[in-house]
């Protein structure tokens, strides 16, 4: 569902507007009851019909949390996520800020706002992590709380991550992850808490099927979970390692001098291009 409330490209409805602009395509009225009604019987159509248990909110900052709410508590869905994509802060040397507590806090807020049961896909994460990865910077992975810096260090089990979606990567590429620093990326998804998602680009178009699957079966068989804990041993620059439910430990960036991180007992399950796990 998508699209806000009176915008001056298309006005339509008797209502005011409940959130931001979206330009490319009419506006639905989500304040009009008879609207609500119907969308919520065609979403329970297709939830029962068709098959489909989950919906994902696109544009979710175009209409207030209340309509969202709304939707969630009509159709009761085993799964949501909703898109809120705001830039990050950035400073005068035009990288992002160290500190994205603000930027991470607006996710946590939206997803308390439509009732705590929805989540949200961590653009925090994946910002500040692409920001790490390109300048050499991995020292931005340690919030100054010591946890992670994205929506994952305050609400694990609300937080969907990402690698690229189909407007960030993929065809649009409007903020595409580098392509060198992809397994990185899966690396840090695949074994930290929140939800990780896979790209079908990545998974089957770009060869990486088998290095994701990997971390995926590392996943699954150490139990790691949305709400799994995060000790972070290493945040430099050129290092960052993590144990996560002290299972599984995660080393990504080029240097390869943290073995003194690592129980002796630990051995290697998978690695590649500037990660071990």
């Amino acid at each position: 569902m998508n699209y806000t409330l009176h915008d001056t490209f298309y006005p339509m409805g008797i209502y005011p507007d409940t959130g931001a602009d979206f330009n490319g395509a009419p506006d639905i009225d989500h304040l009009n009851t008879r609207v609500q009604r119907e969308l919520s019987d065609w979403m329970n159509w297709i939830k029962t019909e068709i098959g489909f248990d989950g919906w994902r909110f696109d544009f979710a900052k175009g209409y207030s949390p209340d309509i969202t709410k709304l939707y969630m508590r009509n159709t009761r869905p085993e799964f949501a996520v909703g898109e809120i994509w705001n830039p990050l802060s950035y400073g005068s040397d035009g990288k992002p800020n160290y500190d994205q507590d603000g930027h991470r806090r607006e996710l946590t807020e939206w997803v308390k706002a439509v009732g705590g049961s929805a989540t949200a896909f961590d653009f925090t994460t994946k910002g500040i992590l692409q920001a790490a990865l390109v300048e050499g910077e991995l020292w931005r992975l340690k919030d100054s709380n010591g946890g992670p810096p994205g929506m994952i260090g305050l609400v694990l089990e609300n937080a969907v991550t990402f690698v690229d979606n189909h407007d960030t990567g993929s065809t649009q590429k409007h903020w595409p992850f580098p392509s060198d620093k992809v397994m990185q990326r899966y690396v840090y998804i695949l074994t930290h808490p929140g939800f990780p998602s896979i790209i079908y680009d990545h998974f089957f178009d770009w060869g990486l099927k088998e290095e994701i699957s990997k971390l995926a079966m590392i996943r699954i068989k150490n139990g790691i979970r949305a709400s799994s804990t995060v000790r972070i041993l290493a945040s430099d620059p050129d290092l960052y390692v993590a144990a996560i439910d002290d299972k599984i430990i995660a080393k990504i960036g080029p240097r390869y001098e943290a073995g003194h991180l690592v129980p002796t007992n630990f051995r290697i399950a998978t690695c590649g291009n500037d990660y071990v796990v």
